[in-house]
């Protein structure tokens, strides 16, 4: 069986959808609920504008993420998209979302906004593990 390499279209398709996920998720789908429970508005963040180095670091994140997970998969032999959604939502489950509601908890925050922003990285690992897994690229 020949070895998986990191598939770079395929990441680089993952790095979109997390851009549009993320456009979406913090938009029509949940914007609303999150700027209140952060205390947000739009007034706000249009007097605070923090300029290009948000969508830089944006970026930087989403494909940090996204090249660590197509790296793990070459290592873990993911060869298919159940597989790797999977995956993808254990390490999202694991390594963010159980730790984000915990540390909300003992923030006082609203336990909703844990959903929100661990909801994203529930959305955003799975699908891209279905992507990654997927789409898989072999050594000759």
């Amino acid at each position: 069986m020949k070895n998986l390499k990191i598939n770079h279209p395929a990441a680089v398709v993952c790095i979109i959808v997390l851009h549009v996920l993320g456009f979406l998720w913090y938009g029509p789908l949940f914007g609303e609920s999150w700027m209140r429970m952060v205390g947000l508005d739009m007034a706000n963040m249009e007097a605070n504008d923090p300029g290009i180095a948000v969508w830089i670091l944006n970026f930087i994140s989403c494909a940090a993420s996204v090249y660590m997970l197509a790296w793990l998969f070459t290592k873990l032999d993911v060869r298919s998209g159940i597989r790797g959604a999977g995956i993808g939502f254990l390490i999202a489950l694991c390594f963010h979302h159980f730790w984000t509601m915990s540390g909300n908890m003992f923030a006082g925050e609203p336990y909703a906004l844990a959903w929100i922003t661990g909801g994203y990285s529930l959305a955003s690992l799975s699908i891209c593990g279905f992507i990654l897994g997927a789409w898989t690229k072999s050594q000759p």
